[in-house]
């Protein structure tokens, strides 16, 4: 049985995580860095531990000093959230060795899933459906133009260690995939110490629809429906809702049968999510498995009702599923944006000093954060503030609700993106449910232009 956790994370997930442990009565442990210092989730926790200095791969990345601190407090596991180290697979495997429950899948199941190549080819032999394209690393920019020329034009070029945009490129001919290939390869071999590429057919007006899993360790899998995060920038997610504005129910169910086929082929404990491309006719193509908590969690706790994290303590104390498939229904709608420090028109980040953060109260009105008012957001770490979520009875009232609770929201001090929030969702494309990966280049970004 759990009865300390320690946090291997910052900001607004170690705050939610520590709530949930709190709640249930479990002690915590917090980990931070120089630069988080004075991060309120510091002293949210029952211990708090300095590991070392702003950048993360002396601190948040150094598996040496969190394990130190795991046995220097008495954790008998870790919760990774998301980012850091929470997909890294020998993190998994050095707290199996040292006897500290992982609170995430096994490590070997984590190391397929992060390798792209080997995760296609994991889902191809599911029977999931998967993009055209490689079945392995693509040794050179000539090889690639050769398959390029095979597949057709656009193409994805991707890390295959990769995750969060990095190393991803939309790619039109060959000059084009000449210079990606070479400047990607290297951002991968820098972010992830591999620099591995493979191809896939880009998808026209795509939408990014994923599938959140939770599996037990005796074998029973239940999916929680589906959340829509195609609104992204720089591939990366800012808006995300649930359930799907776009799919019928017939393709969700579909969706989620193979989700949980694939989780039950790969043997997957605890909470997971599967990614999916669904074309303009709602064929969905896998595109990759994060075996982690996300980002955008608590949608899908807004519209069934349950504390996924407390459901990950439960399955990593290894306890069955209290739940079936059976027992899920969909409670309205939920939204969720994505709150960075970060100039609306050019994306770069807007670290500084916040002298003024007022956020938004009401009924289903929901606020991860990580910040203050005279908090210093720092250049160090992805530059995400906060999360909003509402949850209405329909689609209609939660956007109605998320405009004025965006209006309401007041960050002075620093630039944020809740400019561009609120012009995405006052867009009449929007309103309508017209959410492909598209929508931030056609409809935000040509907007800008024009003015």
């Amino acid at each position: 049985m759990i009865n300390k956790i320690l946090i291997a994370n910052r900001g607004e997930i170690a705050a939610r995580i520590i709530r949930t442990c709190k709640r249930l009565g479990i002690l915590t442990v917090a980990v931070y860095s120089e630069a988080d210092q004075k991060s309120p989730y510091v002293s949210m926790a029952d211990e708090s531990f300095l590991i070392g200095p702003p950048r993360v791969n002396e601190s948040y990345l150094n598996v040496d000093k969190i394990l130190s601190v795991a046995k220097e407090s008495g954790a008998d596991a870790i919760h990774p959230g998301y980012g850091f180290l929470s997909e890294s697979g020998r993190f998994a495997e050095r707290c199996e060795a040292e006897g500290i429950t992982f609170i995430g899948p096994k490590s070997n199941v984590m190391e397929m899933m992060g390798d792209k190549i080997a995760a296609r080819k994991a889902m191809k032999e599911a029977n999931i459906p998967i993009v055209p394209g490689t079945e392995d690393a693509v040794a050179s920019p000539e090889a690639a133009i050769k398959i390029a020329t095979e597949i057709g034009y656009p193409i994805m070029l991707k890390a295959a260690a990769g995750g969060g945009g990095i190393g991803m490129q939309v790619v039109h001919n060959d000059e084009e995939l000449i210079k990606a290939f070479e400047s990607n390869t290297k951002r991968a071999q820098t972010f992830f110490g591999d620099g591995s590429m493979f191809l896939e057919k880009k998808i026209d007006n795509a939408r990014h629809i994923e599938i959140q899993l939770l599996a037990d360790q005796h074998g029973n899998v239940i999916h929680l429906f589906e959340r829509e995060c195609s609104i992204q920038r720089r591939n990366q997610k800012v808006i995300e809702e649930a359930p799907s504005p776009f799919i019928s129910e017939a393709t969700r169910n579909k969706m989620g049968e193979a989700a949980v086929n694939a989780a039950k082929a790969l043997g997957y404990t605890n909470a997971g999510t599967i990614e999916f491309l669904v074309d303009s006719d709602e064929n969905f193509y896998f595109l990759e498995m994060n075996t982690r908590i996300q980002v955008e969690h608590p949608v899908t706790e807004e519209i069934t009702g349950l504390d996924i994290v407390e459901l990950q303590l439960s399955i990593a104390n290894g306890e069955e599923l209290r739940l079936s498939q059976q027992d899920l229904r969909i409670d309205g709608h939920a939204i969720e944006v994505r709150v960075y420090a970060e100039d609306p028109k050019t994306f770069f980040p807007s670290p500084g000093h916040i002298t003024t953060f007022d956020v938004p109260k009401g009924e289903n009105i929901r606020l991860e954060t990580a910040v203050t008012s005279n908090y210093d957001v720092t250049p160090f770490y992805d530059p995400m503030i906060s999360k909003l979520i509402v949850k209405g009875a329909n689609r209609a009232e939660a956007i109605s609700k998320l405009k004025q609770a965006l209006l309401q929201f007041k960050v002075e001090g620093i630039k944020t993106n809740i400019p561009m929030l609120l012009n995405i969702v006052d867009h009449e494309h929007y309103k309508r449910g017209n959410t492909t990966t598209a929508f931030v280049q056609d409809h935000y970004l040509t907007g800008l232009h024009k003015n």
